[in-house]
């Protein structure tokens, strides 16, 4: 029902069934732009109803070849934009799938997993995805898991898992590092598991020992805030902060000019270690909210610019704060952060926002200024201290 406003999609696949008839009859699946067999749903066999039966016979849209042609990789991946979808058993915190055991007990066969997982990714603009359910036996186990079961086969290398999918997200694995890939396994799996999770990463290692507990204490992700906008032609988008952010945070730091840290932290600032990285990217989403800008550059993502604000309770005021990498300054991209934060203050009925700024940061007044907002300051030894009520 979810592809119901899609347009001439194409199928190649091992099997199908009866969920095809619907989307064939309704025009979404045609085949028209398909690479390889144009205009033909390809597969190796197809199980369903006899509706299904009625639906292929003598059907000539339908071509049916062995499994050795359907599922060879190499012919997948001459398919554009191939998107294969797998689902698993359980998956571990580095990336590994298993999909046909339960423990020692064999619960299906291989199938075609890896032929399509590996041709996808193959595929020009292709995406191999694994999707789950973060928990099994109604919530009582997670699917996520800190390694496969004792005697469970892996069906899919970690090598060639890219994007695994449960209800919470997506957690995008090709090229990231073990610490990368268990925290990103940790922030899709069920709330109730990830604090158990984590604490079996650190265990065998898979990230620091000191890694932070509050971004699994605190609120739920807050994806209602995950948006895109172009600046300039380039789509950029936007979302709260997370744990795996730590790398691309770090990178963002020492891509910084001398200027550009010295105007965000108010003096020269020569490095930035883990211990601090862990404060800017593990929050709670609750007294410490941070939106980050992420672009798309050959197949790689990079923060240009975060906009953070942390709130005292006591008086319900938050303190906000900007940075914008310096190639990318002077598009709007800091306005378009504020007002976010904006947004997220009033939905969560903040009084004000304050900030403090060294005098000749010009562009950042100015940037409060635009907002709209009655902008009141007050200036001190060579800093302005803003004041800005939001509702």
């Amino acid at each position: 029902r979810h592809l119901k406003n899609k347009k001439d999609l194409g199928v190649h696949t091992e099997m199908f069934s009866d969920g095809i008839i619907d989307l064939v009859e309704s025009g979404v699946i045609t085949g028209k732009k398909k690479t390889v067999h144009r205009g033909k749903i390809v597969a190796s066999f197809c199980m369903g109803t006899k509706r299904l039966y009625d639906f292929i016979d003598n059907n000539p849209v339908i071509e049916f070849h062995p499994s050795n042609y359907t599922n060879d990789p190499c012919l997948i991946g001459k398919h554009d934009k191939m998107v294969a979808i797998n689902s698993a058993l359980e998956v571990d915190l580095t990336g590994q799938v298993c999909a046909d055991q339960l423990g020692y007990m064999f619960y299906s066969g291989l199938g075609g997993q890896v032929d399509f997982m590996r041709g996808a990714a193959r595929s020009k603009g292709g995406k191999p995805i694994i999707a789950l359910p973060s928990t099994a036996q109604g919530g009582k186990v997670s699917r996520i898991v800190p390694r496969l079961s004792e005697g469970a086969g892996v069906t899919t290398t970690r090598g060639d898992v890219h994007y695994v999918v449960t209800e919470y997200g997506v957690a995008e694995l090709h090229g990231k590092s073990i610490m990368q890939r268990a925290l990103a396994m940790i922030n899709i799996a069920h709330p109730k598991f990830r604090e158990e999770l984590l604490a079996a990463a650190k265990f065998h290692h898979y990230v620091f020992l000191d890694q932070s507990e509050v971004p699994y204490r605190g609120l739920p992700y807050p994806q209602e805030y995950e948006t895109y906008k172009t600046f300039d032609g380039v789509q950029i988008f936007f979302r709260p902060i997370k744990p795996t952010d730590e790398e691309m945070m770090k990178e963002l730091f020492y891509s910084f000019s001398e200027e550009t840290i010295y105007q965000r932290f108010m003096g020269p600032k020569m490095a930035m270690p883990h211990r601090e990285l862990q404060h800017f990217v593990n929050l709670d989403y609750d007294t410490r909210m941070a939106i980050v800008a992420i672009v798309r550059e050959k197949e790689r993502t990079k923060i240009i610019g975060v906009g953070r604000y942390s709130l005292d309770k006591t008086t319900n005021i938050a303190e906000v704060a900007f940075v914008v990498h310096d190639d990318w300054q002077n598009k709007g991209i800091g306005t378009f952060l504020m007002n976010m934060l904006i947004r997220i203050g009033r939905d969560r009925g903040i009084k004000a926002f304050t900030a403090e700024i060294l005098a000749e940061n010009k562009r950042m007044l100015n940037l409060f200024y635009k907002t709209g907002l009655k902008v009141e300051t007050r200036f001190e030894g060579n800093t302005y201290i803003v004041y800005m009520p939001i509702q």
